[in-house]
């Protein structure tokens, strides 16, 4: 395994990539590096958590998310608990508070925590002595997945600064742009977003990015294309006319593909509406798409923050109720 990287994370949580410097984003990226190629070993298994306790508590379904925090925590050996909400007592009236103190007196080291409402997660932070990563949290962040197609970009174009990445689909409802955005801005992109109007957030132009409601227009030249899933699940009335409409402005298919860089690559956190907002021939163009390669580096950053965030529980006055 490479040696692992001087670097030390400043902060107690990771709830959001707002607020990180260039300087802290390397570091989470460069100690990614060294677990990519221990997830590539055929003993994956390591001892950094041996002892510590991750609780994934997600209030929100979630699959993909769950799963690589599940297997990243386990790889580093830590006792892994997976809180299924619907069976827990929330759905008996419990708040979150308490479900944060309940949680606080079994003494976890790091809790991972999704919740449909923005900032729940910060407010949970600031009632539990573990650390506390977020795993998305309304329309707010992501900042594994920020990280993880950070990782992914550079593995694929060697740099992340000077690049131009354009973000397409439903931004307005994503926690992902808003990541990448900051992400991206941090380390010297050049970001542009791209929706429909009604699913452009209003002056989303004071985040840094550039703006366009013309797709063809907002690929030209880019290196990397950031594709968006529609939340439906999200939106309350009627944000585009129809789902074949949409598709003929803002899926991404060759045609449109053509307009960036011959080598753009494509991107998409998943999971994926195949002929919604991306063709099912270009999603598995495997000279074009890192979209798997995503997963994969999904697991090496995650086992990086818990990495990173665990290693200070054994500070004074740690843990304690």
């Amino acid at each position: 395994m490479t040696a692992r990287p001087e670097f030390r994370f400043p902060h107690r949580h990771l709830l959001g990539i707002e607020g990180l410097g260039p300087d802290e984003i390397t570091g989470l990226i460069d100690l990614s590096e060294s677990y990519v190629e221990q997830n590539r070993r055929p003993d994956k298994k390591g001892s950094v958590l041996r002892g510590r306790t991750q609780i994934n508590l997600f209030f929100e379904t979630s699959t993909r998310t769950s799963t690589s925090f599940e297997l990243a925590g386990k790889r580093l050996g830590a006792d892994v608990l997976n809180m299924a909400v619907a069976s827990s007592a929330i759905k008996k009236g419990e708040t979150l508070i308490d479900t944060a103190m309940t949680l606080n007196a079994m003494h976890p080291d790091v809790l991972v925590v999704r919740h449909p409402d923005s900032g729940a997660v910060k407010l949970l932070s600031e009632k539990v002595n573990c650390s506390v990563i977020n795993a998305g949290d309304g329309t707010h962040e992501h900042p594994t997945q920020a990280l993880l197609d950070a990782l992914t970009i550079r593995r694929n174009k060697g740099r992340i600064g000077g690049l131009l990445v354009v973000i397409c689909g439903d931004v307005a409802h994503s926690r992902v742009a808003r990541s990448n955005i900051h992400l991206l801005n941090a380390m010297g992109a050049r970001v542009r977003v791209v929706a429909p109007p009604t699913l452009l957030p209003a002056e989303i132009e004071r985040l840094g990015v550039e703006a366009f409601t013309d797709m063809k227009k907002g690929l030209e030249g880019a290196d990397i294309i950031m594709m968006l899933r529609l939340q439906t699940e999200r939106m309350r009335g009627s944000f585009v006319p129809s789902i074949r409409e949409y598709f003929h402005f803002f899926g991404l298919d060759y045609a449109k593909l053509a307009l960036a860089k011959p080598d753009a690559l494509i991107m998409h956190p998943g999971p994926m509406n195949r002929g919604v907002e991306i063709d099912s021939e270009v999603a598995d163009d495997i000279d074009r798409s890192l979209i798997r390669q995503q997963v994969e580096m999904g697991v090496a950053v995650r086992m990086a923050c818990l990495d990173m965030l665990s290693s200070r529980v054994a500070e004074p006055g740690r843990n304690q109720p």
